[in-house]
């Protein structure tokens, strides 16, 4: 998982990004308004913020010496428009959805051409810190853009129901089974998938409602998952998110700073073998891994190690160094036994043992209550990028499979891959070369 920054605390009356859908006929006198004002301690915290264009154009800026500086959570701005879709490499969001599309009855190529339009305006506006386009809730009124993303992506059933099948890639094709799998059909796959992520849960929730609504008649939820993380600045310094097992997950996760992280994640713009549509863009495997937490809990710390292969206190290895230090995995205790069982996930899930098998995890956690037995219903919504699933997830979770000792703890219950072009250029929607070329 990318590491997160941590801005500062929230500053106490935080002025109002997001203006009224119904705005005021009085005219707005125009003033400059400079970063530092806008932005106060953000600065401060080393965050890639771009706030500034997306508030200055609707919301009045106060006298300098009357100004609040809006917090640095909430100044936090993604870009909709790039090479690449926002939300894949962006920092862990503390809130996300995750929700799938079918495509209404009748709806065809026609249908989904006008709702990629209007669900990319919608994400190129909220993701700016404006309102939607029409019908604003006021859901996130007084938010910034608070490090919102929309994610846009096509599943495998799309193509038919387009007549798109041509240009569906082979890299889609469905995930083989797994042993392990105890999926519900109802809650897997899609014609379409949207992932939102926000630092503040009303924003992300506004962006929910709104791309839901803009679905009108083209498109039906066919599922829909939340999920959270750690919220910025919740620790004393960047560190690796752990997830409700308690572990620090995504210590070995590429980063974007790694030589050869484009070819792992995304898809070249030629000799892929995928079409010209998907260059620059890449492929999410979504499953809810389910966390058998009453029986994880019962284990004792030790016994929790051994399962992972790495100390829960800061994820080092069990043989040594720190977090990010390279286990030894044929080093033995005094017993002759391997100090990392050959069971252990972390040995597994090496990609120097999965033929350089890598993917780019970006999960949020969840937890929808108990279940009838009084089980907690929590776990891990598991969301991996790659430039091609066969050659990324597929061959990781195979060896998982066969003998994972964390399995015992684990239930995966839903999956989905989606396919996700690249960004939309200034003047484009997200989509549009597969569905105008």
């Amino acid at each position: 998982m990318a590491e997160q920054s941590t801005p500062e605390a929230p500053a106490p009356g935080t002025p109002s990004l997001r203006p009224s859908p119904k705005p005021s006929s009085e005219p707005v006198p125009s003033r400059t308004i400079s970063r530092r004002q806008l932005l106060g301690t953000a600065g401060a915290t080393g965050l890639a913020l771009g706030a500034v264009g997306g508030a200055a154009g609707y919301a009045a800026a106060p006298p300098a010496d009357q100004a609040t500086p809006l917090s640095s959570v909430g100044a936090d701005q993604a870009m909709f428009h790039g090479k690449h879709q926002a939300g894949i490499t962006t920092a862990l969001q503390a809130r996300g959805h995750l929700v799938a599309f079918d495509l209404a009855a009748g709806a065809g190529r026609k249908e989904a051409t006008a709702l990629l339009r209007r669900w990319s305006e919608t994400a190129r506006r909220l993701m700016a810190g404006e309102a939607a386009t029409q019908d604003d809730t006021d859901v996130a009124r007084d938010a910034g853009p608070s490090s919102l993303t929309v994610t846009f992506g096509f599943g495998h059933s799309f193509f038919a129901r387009t007549g798109l099948e041509k240009q569906r890639p082979d890299s889609l094709d469905p995930l083989p089974d797994f042993s392990s799998d105890h999926l519900d059909k109802a809650r897997s796959n899609g014609d379409l998938w949207v992932q939102i992520g926000a630092n503040d849960a009303l924003v992300a929730f506004h962006a929910l409602r709104a791309v839901q609504k803009d679905a009108g008649g083209a498109a039906r939820v066919r599922w829909q998952m939340n999920g959270f993380n750690r919220s910025p600045g919740a620790t004393a310094h960047p560190m690796t998110a752990r997830n409700l097992m308690g572990q620090i997950d995504g210590t070995r996760n590429p980063k974007p700073d790694d030589t050869d992280f484009d070819e792992r994640i995304f898809v070249p713009a030629s000799g892929s073998g995928d079409p010209e549509w998907m260059a620059n863009g890449s492929y999410a495997v979504v499953r809810r891994i389910r966390m058998l937490l009453d029986d994880w809990e019962k284990l004792s710390l030790k016994d929790q190690e051994d399962v992972i292969g790495r100390k829960k206190s800061n994820g080092a290895p069990l043989t040594g160094g720190g977090e990010t230090a390279e286990p030894d995995l044929e080093k033995t205790d005094a017993d002759d036994r391997l100090v990392i069982p050959i069971n252990a996930h972390a040995r597994i899930t090496r990609p120097d043992q999965n033929g350089g098998a890598a993917m780019l995890r970006r999960p949020f956690s969840f937890h929808d209550g108990f279940d009838a037995d009084g089980l907690p219903d929590a776990g891990l919504l598991f969301v991996c990028w790659q430039a091609d699933p066969l050659r990324g997830f597929v061959p990781v979770q195979r060896k998982l499979d066969r003998g994972d000792a964390l399995s015992k703890f684990i239930r995966h219950e839903s999956s989905g891959l989606f396919a996700v072009p690249g960004g939309a250029a200034e003047g484009e929607y997200v989509g549009q070369r597969l569905l105008e070329g």
